[in-house]
Protein backbone atom coordinates (compact mmCIF):
# COMPACT_ATOMS: atom_id res chain seq x y z
CA UNK A 1 0.00 0.00 0.00
CA UNK A 2 1.18 3.51 -0.79
CA UNK A 3 1.87 5.74 2.21
CA UNK A 4 2.17 9.46 2.79
CA UNK A 5 4.03 10.72 5.88
CA UNK A 6 3.76 14.40 6.71
CA UNK A 7 5.94 16.54 8.90
CA UNK A 8 4.00 18.97 11.09
CA UNK A 9 5.66 22.37 11.42
CA UNK A 10 5.86 24.14 8.07
CA UNK A 11 4.03 21.33 6.26
CA UNK A 12 0.60 21.07 7.90
CA UNK A 13 0.55 24.74 8.84
CA UNK A 14 2.73 27.83 8.94
CA UNK A 15 3.46 27.16 12.58
CA UNK A 16 6.97 28.52 12.97
CA UNK A 17 6.32 32.20 12.28
CA UNK A 18 2.74 32.36 13.58
CA UNK A 19 2.92 29.82 16.42
CA UNK A 20 6.22 28.61 17.80
CA UNK A 21 8.09 31.93 17.65
CA UNK A 22 5.42 33.94 19.51
CA UNK A 23 4.94 31.03 21.94
CA UNK A 24 8.66 30.95 22.76
CA UNK A 25 8.76 34.72 23.27
CA UNK A 26 5.62 34.66 25.43
CA UNK A 27 7.25 31.95 27.55
CA UNK A 28 10.42 33.99 27.96
CA UNK A 29 8.32 36.95 29.09
CA UNK A 30 6.24 34.85 31.50
CA UNK A 31 9.37 33.55 33.24
CA UNK A 32 11.15 36.90 33.21
CA UNK A 33 13.97 35.66 30.99
CA UNK A 34 16.15 38.29 29.25
CA UNK A 35 15.52 36.71 25.85
CA UNK A 36 13.44 37.76 22.85
CA UNK A 37 13.93 36.02 19.52
CA UNK A 38 13.55 38.05 16.34
CA UNK A 39 12.42 36.28 13.16
CA UNK A 40 16.02 36.18 11.96
CA UNK A 41 17.33 34.78 15.23
CA UNK A 42 14.58 32.19 15.35
CA UNK A 43 15.51 31.15 11.83
CA UNK A 44 19.00 30.36 13.14
CA UNK A 45 17.57 28.43 16.10
CA UNK A 46 15.48 26.34 13.70
CA UNK A 47 18.66 24.62 12.58
CA UNK A 48 18.50 22.89 15.98
CA UNK A 49 15.97 20.05 15.97
CA UNK A 50 13.45 20.09 18.83
CA UNK A 51 11.96 22.76 21.07
CA UNK A 52 13.69 21.61 24.25
CA UNK A 53 16.97 21.54 22.38
CA UNK A 54 16.43 25.13 21.19
CA UNK A 55 15.82 26.16 24.78
CA UNK A 56 18.94 24.31 25.89
CA UNK A 57 20.94 26.27 23.31
CA UNK A 58 20.36 29.39 25.43
CA UNK A 59 22.68 27.89 28.02
CA UNK A 60 25.07 26.37 25.47
CA UNK A 61 25.75 29.69 23.72
CA UNK A 62 25.95 31.75 26.91
CA UNK A 63 22.70 33.67 26.41
CA UNK A 64 21.72 32.40 29.87
CA UNK A 65 24.16 31.65 32.69
CA UNK A 66 24.91 28.05 33.61
CA UNK A 67 22.39 26.60 36.04
CA UNK A 68 22.48 23.34 38.03
CA UNK A 69 18.72 22.97 37.53
CA UNK A 70 18.66 23.81 33.87
CA UNK A 71 17.11 20.44 32.90
CA UNK A 72 14.14 21.08 35.17
CA UNK A 73 13.81 24.66 34.02
CA UNK A 74 13.90 23.69 30.34
CA UNK A 75 11.18 21.10 30.94
CA UNK A 76 8.97 23.71 32.70
CA UNK A 77 9.56 26.32 30.01
CA UNK A 78 8.77 23.81 27.29
CA UNK A 79 5.49 22.78 28.98
CA UNK A 80 4.45 26.42 29.17
CA UNK A 81 5.49 27.05 25.58
CA UNK A 82 3.45 24.02 24.43
CA UNK A 83 0.37 25.30 26.29
CA UNK A 84 0.70 28.75 24.74
CA UNK A 85 1.19 27.22 21.30
CA UNK A 86 -1.93 25.07 21.70
CA UNK A 87 -3.92 28.19 22.60
CA UNK A 88 -2.70 29.89 19.42
CA UNK A 89 -3.74 26.87 17.35
CA UNK A 90 -7.20 26.64 18.93
CA UNK A 91 -7.73 30.36 18.36
CA UNK A 92 -7.35 29.82 14.61
CA UNK A 93 -4.41 32.21 14.35
CA UNK A 94 -2.08 29.71 12.67
CA UNK A 95 -2.97 29.24 8.98
CA UNK A 96 -2.96 25.76 7.45
CA UNK A 97 -0.70 25.49 4.43
CA UNK A 98 -2.43 25.44 1.05
CA UNK A 99 -3.29 22.03 -0.34
CA UNK A 100 -2.82 20.01 2.84
CA UNK A 101 -6.49 19.29 3.54
CA UNK A 102 -7.14 18.53 -0.14
CA UNK A 103 -4.19 16.15 -0.53
CA UNK A 104 -4.84 14.34 2.75
CA UNK A 105 -8.50 13.82 1.85
CA UNK A 106 -7.55 12.54 -1.62
CA UNK A 107 -4.94 10.15 -0.21
CA UNK A 108 -7.37 8.69 2.32
CA UNK A 109 -10.03 8.27 -0.39
CA UNK A 110 -7.46 6.34 -2.43
CA UNK A 111 -6.79 4.07 0.59
CA UNK A 112 -3.29 5.38 1.16
CA UNK A 113 -1.85 5.17 4.64
CA UNK A 114 -1.43 8.73 5.92
CA UNK A 115 0.62 9.52 9.03
CA UNK A 116 2.32 12.46 10.72
CA UNK A 117 5.89 12.20 11.98
CA UNK A 118 7.34 15.10 13.94
CA UNK A 119 9.69 15.60 16.84
CA UNK A 120 7.57 18.48 18.17
CA UNK A 121 5.44 17.86 21.27
CA UNK A 122 2.62 15.39 20.53
CA UNK A 123 -0.12 17.62 21.95
CA UNK A 124 1.00 20.44 19.67
CA UNK A 125 1.15 18.18 16.62
CA UNK A 126 -2.32 16.76 17.20
CA UNK A 127 -3.76 20.25 17.64
CA UNK A 128 -2.17 21.47 14.39
CA UNK A 129 -3.32 18.36 12.51
CA UNK A 130 -6.94 18.75 13.62
CA UNK A 131 -6.89 22.43 12.68
CA UNK A 132 -5.28 21.78 9.28
CA UNK A 133 -7.44 18.89 8.02
CA UNK A 134 -10.44 18.90 10.37
CA UNK A 135 -11.16 16.62 13.34
CA UNK A 136 -12.81 13.87 11.26
CA UNK A 137 -9.80 13.33 8.99
CA UNK A 138 -7.34 13.87 11.84
CA UNK A 139 -8.94 10.98 13.76
CA UNK A 140 -7.92 8.63 10.92
CA UNK A 141 -4.26 9.66 10.92
CA UNK A 142 -1.70 8.12 13.31
CA UNK A 143 0.74 10.57 14.87
CA UNK A 144 4.32 9.82 15.88
CA UNK A 145 5.71 12.79 17.76
CA UNK A 146 7.62 14.17 20.68
CA UNK A 147 10.03 12.08 22.69
CA UNK A 148 9.07 8.70 21.18
CA UNK A 149 12.59 8.56 19.70
CA UNK A 150 15.90 9.39 21.42
CA UNK A 151 17.20 11.74 18.71
CA UNK A 152 15.55 14.58 16.83
CA UNK A 153 15.74 15.36 13.12
CA UNK A 154 18.05 15.22 11.12
CA UNK A 155 18.42 11.81 12.77
CA UNK A 156 16.21 9.33 10.84
CA UNK A 157 14.80 7.74 14.03
CA UNK A 158 11.29 9.24 13.80
CA UNK A 159 10.80 8.04 10.22
CA UNK A 160 12.32 4.64 10.91
CA UNK A 161 9.90 4.24 13.82
CA UNK A 162 6.90 5.31 11.72
CA UNK A 163 7.75 2.85 8.94
CA UNK A 164 8.27 0.00 11.40
CA UNK A 165 5.13 0.66 13.48
CA UNK A 166 2.88 0.93 10.42
CA UNK A 167 4.55 -1.86 8.46
CA UNK A 168 5.19 0.39 5.46
CA UNK A 169 7.15 -0.41 2.32
CA UNK A 170 9.85 2.31 2.05
CA UNK A 171 9.67 2.16 -1.77
CA UNK A 172 5.95 2.99 -1.62
CA UNK A 173 6.27 5.71 1.03
CA UNK A 174 6.58 9.44 0.34
CA UNK A 175 7.52 12.00 2.98
CA UNK A 176 6.55 15.69 2.78
CA UNK A 177 8.98 17.97 4.60
CA UNK A 178 9.90 21.65 4.59
CA UNK A 179 13.50 21.77 5.85
CA UNK A 180 16.90 20.26 5.20
CA UNK A 181 16.89 18.65 8.66
CA UNK A 182 13.61 16.95 7.75
CA UNK A 183 14.91 15.94 4.34
CA UNK A 184 17.99 14.32 5.86
CA UNK A 185 15.83 12.54 8.41
CA UNK A 186 13.57 11.10 5.69
CA UNK A 187 16.31 10.11 3.27
CA UNK A 188 18.36 8.68 6.14
CA UNK A 189 15.45 6.30 6.72
CA UNK A 190 15.53 5.30 3.05
CA UNK A 191 12.43 7.27 2.05
CA UNK A 192 11.72 9.54 -0.90
CA UNK A 193 11.00 13.12 0.12
CA UNK A 194 9.02 15.99 -1.40
CA UNK A 195 9.87 19.45 -0.08
CA UNK A 196 7.40 22.29 0.28
CA UNK A 197 9.50 25.28 1.32
CA UNK A 198 8.61 28.15 3.62
CA UNK A 199 10.16 31.55 4.25
CA UNK A 200 12.65 30.10 6.75
CA UNK A 201 13.84 27.22 4.56
CA UNK A 202 13.56 28.39 0.96
CA UNK A 203 17.32 28.85 0.53
CA UNK A 204 18.38 25.56 2.11
CA UNK A 205 20.03 22.76 0.16
CA UNK A 206 17.43 20.23 -1.03
CA UNK A 207 19.56 18.32 -3.49
CA UNK A 208 18.38 14.92 -2.23
CA UNK A 209 14.66 15.73 -2.62
CA UNK A 210 12.68 14.18 -5.46
CA UNK A 211 10.63 17.38 -5.86
CA UNK A 212 10.86 20.88 -4.37
CA UNK A 213 7.87 23.22 -4.59
CA UNK A 214 6.77 26.51 -3.06
CA UNK A 215 3.61 24.88 -1.68
CA UNK A 216 1.18 22.08 -2.52
CA UNK A 217 -1.25 24.61 -3.96
CA UNK A 218 -4.99 24.63 -4.43
CA UNK A 219 -7.39 25.40 -7.29
CA UNK A 220 -8.02 29.13 -7.41
CA UNK A 221 -4.65 30.06 -5.92
CA UNK A 222 -1.68 31.39 -7.90
CA UNK A 223 0.26 28.55 -9.56
CA UNK A 224 2.91 26.87 -7.43
CA UNK A 225 6.61 27.30 -8.18
CA UNK A 226 8.53 24.13 -9.00
CA UNK A 227 11.99 24.87 -7.62
CA UNK A 228 13.55 21.50 -8.48
CA UNK A 229 12.30 18.26 -10.04
CA UNK A 230 14.52 15.19 -9.82
CA UNK A 231 11.87 12.56 -10.51
CA UNK A 232 9.00 11.91 -12.90
CA UNK A 233 6.57 14.41 -11.36
CA UNK A 234 5.83 17.50 -13.47
CA UNK A 235 3.14 19.38 -11.56
CA UNK A 236 0.79 21.93 -13.01
CA UNK A 237 -0.72 24.83 -11.07
CA UNK A 238 -1.09 22.67 -7.96
CA UNK A 239 0.00 19.21 -6.83
CA UNK A 240 -2.31 16.25 -7.31
CA UNK A 241 -2.21 12.71 -5.96
CA UNK A 242 -0.84 11.61 -9.34
CA UNK A 243 2.07 14.02 -8.86
CA UNK A 244 2.78 12.45 -5.47
CA UNK A 245 2.66 8.95 -7.02
CA UNK A 246 5.19 10.11 -9.61
CA UNK A 247 7.61 10.95 -6.80
CA UNK A 248 7.90 7.24 -5.95
CA UNK A 249 10.22 4.83 -7.74
CA UNK A 250 7.60 2.10 -7.95
CA UNK A 251 4.44 3.02 -9.80
CA UNK A 252 2.32 -0.07 -9.23
CA UNK A 253 -1.33 0.00 -8.15
CA UNK A 254 -1.89 2.35 -5.22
Amino acid sequence: MTALILDCDGVLADTERHGHLPAFNATFERYGLPVRWSEAEYGRRLRIGGGKERLASLFADGTLDADDDRTGKIAAWHRTKTEIFAELVSSGRIPARPGIARIVAAALRADWTVAVASTSAETSVRAVLAHAVGPALAARIPVFAGDVVPAKKPDPAIYTLTVERLGLDPARTLVVEDSRNGLLSATGAGLNCLITVDDYTRDEDFGEAVLVVSELGDPGRPPIEVLAAHGAARPGAFLTLDDLRACLPERGPS
